[in-house]
């Protein structure tokens, strides 16, 4: 009687599932394409005077890489910006989310500090230079002073307005279950509020990084900020392209770190 073995490695055809780009995935990554190919055919049409080609710009920043800017690399000046701007923020960040929490679970604070910062919201950081440059002097504190401005009242206003929303029926029903100030806090308050603090969060450090350009006006000698103010003033426009295109790209970057951290931090937001 014949046997029929049965190979274990046999060709049994095996359907490997291939991911499909999504139609959105596909705009968003052709976008930036379509807008770099628009900027290089705009650049043809009225000349380098009047608009740097996206070569060009990527030529100079491999120059400024190499020999620098007024003697400093390029490096540096990216380092002088992140620092200012990180210090300003984690100083915000270390104030504003106390004083937010503080705020909206006890109301004679919100009584007190409401008004004060329904009246300094509307002023813009930059309206504080003066100021800062009387207190602080021209140095480095004063630069990081405007930047802690520019992100704690978004932080500060977004944790208040968090805790704010949190329904009193959550609230009574943890009372309900036995929970002290403590419990209560940290397993119903703060956990509801973390979704508000992150956009507080995202929309302070956009603030921060925007605002470090008029945050190195003030005698500044290092920094992205002062060098596309001094590439503008003697008319090295390419410099002044790729100081804004840095600029650019690092809060891009920042802003996807802070959304990572916020997508694990409140991975149940939304769902």
């Amino acid at each position: 009687m014949s046997r029929t073995t049965v190979q274990p490695n046999s060709a049994i055809p095996v359907k490997v599932k291939r991911r499909k780009l999504s139609p959105e995935r596909i705009v968003s990554v052709c976008t930036p394409l379509v807008m770099l190919l628009l900027w290089w055919m705009v650049s043809l049409a009225v000349g380098e005077k009047y608009l740097t080609s996206p070569g060009k710009i990527v030529t100079t920043m491999g120059v400024l890489f190499t020999d620098g800017y007024v003697g400093t690399n390029l490096t540096t000046h990216i380092v002088a910006s992140l620092f200012r701007t990180i210090g300003g923020y984690v100083l915000a960040i270390l104030l504003a989310i106390p004083i937010g929490l503080w705020m909206g679970m006890n109301k004679y604070v919100s009584a007190i500090l409401s008004p004060v910062f329904a009246v300094i919201r509307p002023i813009p950081a930059i309206a504080f230079l003066p100021l800062f440059i009387m207190w602080f002097g021209i140095g480095e504190v004063a630069r990081v002073m405007l930047i802690f401005m520019s992100a704690f009242l978004y932080i500060v206003l977004n944790t208040f307005s968090g805790v704010k929303t949190i329904p009193n029926g959550l609230i009574q029903a943890a009372k309900n279950l036995g929970a002290n100030r403590i419990q209560l806090f940290s397993k119903v308050i703060f956990p509801a509020t973390l979704p508000s603090i992150m956009t507080g969060l995202k929309a302070g450090l956009a603030v921060s990084w925007a605002i470090v350009v008029a945050a190195e006006l003030m005698a500044a000698q290092e920094g992205l900020g002062y060098m596309i103010m001094d590439a503008a003033t003697f008319f090295r426009m390419p410099v002044v392209y790729v100081g804004i295109v840095l600029i650019g790209l690092i809060g891009l970057i920042l802003e996807n770190i802070i959304s990572i951290i916020e997508k694990k931090s409140c991975h149940w937001s939304g769902k």
